[in-house]
């Protein structure tokens, strides 16, 4: 199917749309250069938009400590959510749970524990023995379990990651990386908002013993609701914080710090670079009309373009207004058409720099249309 003529005009009329205003030759707004942290590697992420605001060495595979226990627990959720699991039913407790090691909740044979007891003492107190034992009851067993990892986080996009273990114990091939943390982290935000609370916990009480909340975030900083801190000696202090202020999410991923307290610092000081110099915005909601094309083949004729998903952009403060749209049809689309189907892109610039690149896809399903139907869609373009 040939875009027509008409379709084509459209398009190009589209290239340079702005959103609001006149985009006439205003540089950016000027804003510094990320904070210099205590950190080998980190990334500052807006989960709404998925841009990194800010990053150093984000993509180098690095031993994660107890940030793992974030695909276990990413696993656990996946597994209540599918009725696998409850959170009030019992797990039992093996040997090899009990004898786990490191970091603890305190797990027993014998002793009753549930899954969201385990689930808390994960990711509140980092519980090596909460991992296993999780593990065992989604898998049988932890092999099984690290084979579940390896491919969720193929199907997530973790390109930079691999798991020998369920609880971070340091292996040479244990390695992820701080971009794949924040897309695991993006994905738990957006896919389980009911367990969030767990992670900013400040305290975790079982079997008698009440520890604290590894992560100094969530006793100073009001704002910051989570997520998971971890330590060995190859990793250094790693924290994954995220935080809400004014209803705007941000995360930021900080590996190989020298000190926990260094971590704390370099974690807050990404936050408040992203939140002072960085807005987001809906652009788009979803099943919004961002463009159309009219083919006298198809029933209807008039094809709808958008997102199935509202479309969100991070740009420096103050600059949402020189915000360039370009959308870039297919030059060939086969009849017929299914809902979600793509059929281009969207993309928004400022200053020649790229901040978001959208596919665009048919919102509504699209029949090939009989010899009456085509004849009668090309009378309608007539008139």
């Amino acid at each position: 199917m040939q875009l027509s003529l008409l379709s084509r005009v459209a398009g190009a009329l589209l290239l340079g749309l702005v959103l609001e205003g006149s985009a006439a030759a205003v540089p950016l707004a000027v804003i510094p250069d990320a904070p210099d942290v205590d950190a080998r590697n980190y990334v500052l992420v807006d989960p709404a938009s998925g841009q990194v605001l800010a990053a150093r060495e984000a993509e180098q595979k690095v031993p994660p400590a107890s940030l793992t226990k974030l695909m276990t627990a990413y696993l656990t959720m996946q597994a209540l959510a599918q009725g696998r699991l409850k959170l009030d039913q019992v797990v039992p407790v093996s040997v090899a749970a009990w004898k786990a090691g490191g970091s603890t909740m305190f797990l027993q044979p014998g002793l009753p524990a549930t899954v969201e007891q385990m689930l808390q003492g994960m990711v509140v107190v980092s519980g090596n023995d909460a991992a296993v034992a999780l593990a065992e009851a989604i898998a049988g067993n932890t092999e099984s379990f690290v084979q579940m990892m390896n491919m969720t986080a193929a199907q997530l996009g973790m390109t930079q990651t691999h798991f020998d273990n369920v609880n971070g114990l340091p292996t040479p091939t244990h390695l992820l990386s701080a971009h794949d943390i924040a897309i695991l982290t993006e994905n738990i935000i957006r896919q389980y908002p009911q367990y969030l609370h767990y992670f900013g916990e400040k305290s975790f009480t079982y079997n008698k013993v009440t520890q604290a909340n590894w992560n100094p975030l969530v006793f100073t900083d009001a704002t910051v609701t989570g997520m998971k801190t971890g330590h060995t000696e190859e990793a250094g202090y790693c924290l994954d914080a995220t935080a809400t202020r004014e209803g705007r999410h941000l995360l930021a991923v900080v590996l190989g710090s020298s000190t926990r307290t260094g971590s704390a610092k370099a974690a807050e000081a990404l936050l408040n670079y992203g939140y002072s110099f960085f807005e987001t915005r809906r652009a788009y909601v979803a099943g919004q009309v961002i463009s159309t094309v009219r083919n006298n083949q198809a029933s209807p004729a008039r094809i709808t373009i958008g997102s199935l998903s509202d479309v969100w952009v991070t740009v420096p403060r103050g600059r949402y207004s020189q915000m360039q749209v370009s959308v870039s049809l297919l030059p060939q689309m086969s009849l017929p058409l299914k809902r979600g189907q793509q059929l281009g892109t969207l993309v928004m610039r400022a200053d020649g720099k790229e901040f978001a690149r959208v596919p665009l896809v048919s919102l509504q399903v699209v029949e090939k249309a009989g010899w009456f139907g085509h004849i009668w869609n090309v009378i309608l373009a007539k008139f």
